[in-house]
């Protein structure tokens, strides 16, 4: 049988891992004396990993993280406060079953949206729902979604997402309508879904930030009370780095 008729009637199909596998196995004698189900087996197990390779691309495009960062990166052995047997449970991602949060603070450059982004693409990994916002962007969404009066739209479409991870929390001061935007984010996902948080600003300092006791109280009581904390703390990751390049 020729083969171009196959690959032709495979992609037709939508099977393009299959297709692409037997284009370039079908001209080798090795693949040609495997029996039919061991060649059957072999495309099937090509396709799916193509698809699994296509599903998280569309997860990683959706989730829009700031940079590549995967748990086989983590540096887990500079003195920063991360503890190994801690960020092995973070890597299991069991956390997002239970619906818990992690809560990364500490000064700028010591690697948190590294963390936060590393974790996330995790999540993309394991085709959870992900969805990445520095705050102060977020309030420029909120906003927009205000204006065109479709703010309860984008409210579900972040409720609807499996971690949310909000990184810059505390850098720049937020309006009042932002603080009570951010309480209705994290009230639809109170108990439902898990969200990631870095701050430089420690935990302690949050309500301080807020400068609401009200919307304070509201909006950490449905944040902390159920998240891991890492506090991390040294000398700057980009400093280091820089230093290794000699460039300082």
């Amino acid at each position: 049988m020729l083969i171009e008729p196959l690959i032709a009637q495979l992609n037709e199909l939508r099977l393009a891992g299959m297709a692409r596998t037997l284009e370039q196995l079908a001209p080798h004698g090795a693949f040609q004396q495997l029996s039919f189900e061991e060649r059957l087996a072999q495309l099937l197990q090509s396709e799916l990993a193509y698809r699994q390779n296509q599903r998280l691309v569309q997860r990683l495009r959706w989730a829009k993280l700031p940079q590549s960062a995967t748990a086989e990166d983590l540096d887990l052995r500079t003195p920063r406060g991360l503890d190994k047997r801690v960020m092995a449970k973070l890597i299991a991602l069991d956390w997002l079953d239970s619906r818990l949060n992690v809560l990364i603070c500490g000064p700028t450059g010591i690697g948190k949206s590294f963390v936060a982004a590393a974790l996330a693409h995790q999540a993309c990994r394991q085709d959870i729902s992900t969805r990445y916002y520095r705050v102060p962007r977020l309030a420029e969404e909120l906003n927009r979604a205000s204006a065109t009066h479709k703010k309860s739209a984008f409210f579900k479409q972040l409720a609807r997402v499996k971690l949310l991870v909000l990184d810059d929390f505390g850098l720049t001061p937020l309006a009042e309508e932002t603080k009570r935007d951010l309480l209705e984010i994290m009230d639809d996902r109170y108990n439902k879904a898990s969200s990631i948080i870095t701050s430089q600003l420690p935990v302690e300092k949050w309500h301080v930030y807020l400068n609401d006791p009200t919307l304070a109280d509201a909006i950490l009581d449905r944040l902390v009370h159920n998240a891991y904390r890492l506090n991390l703390k040294g000398d700057s990751m980009r400093k280091r780095m820089a230093k290794t390049l000699d460039l300082i």
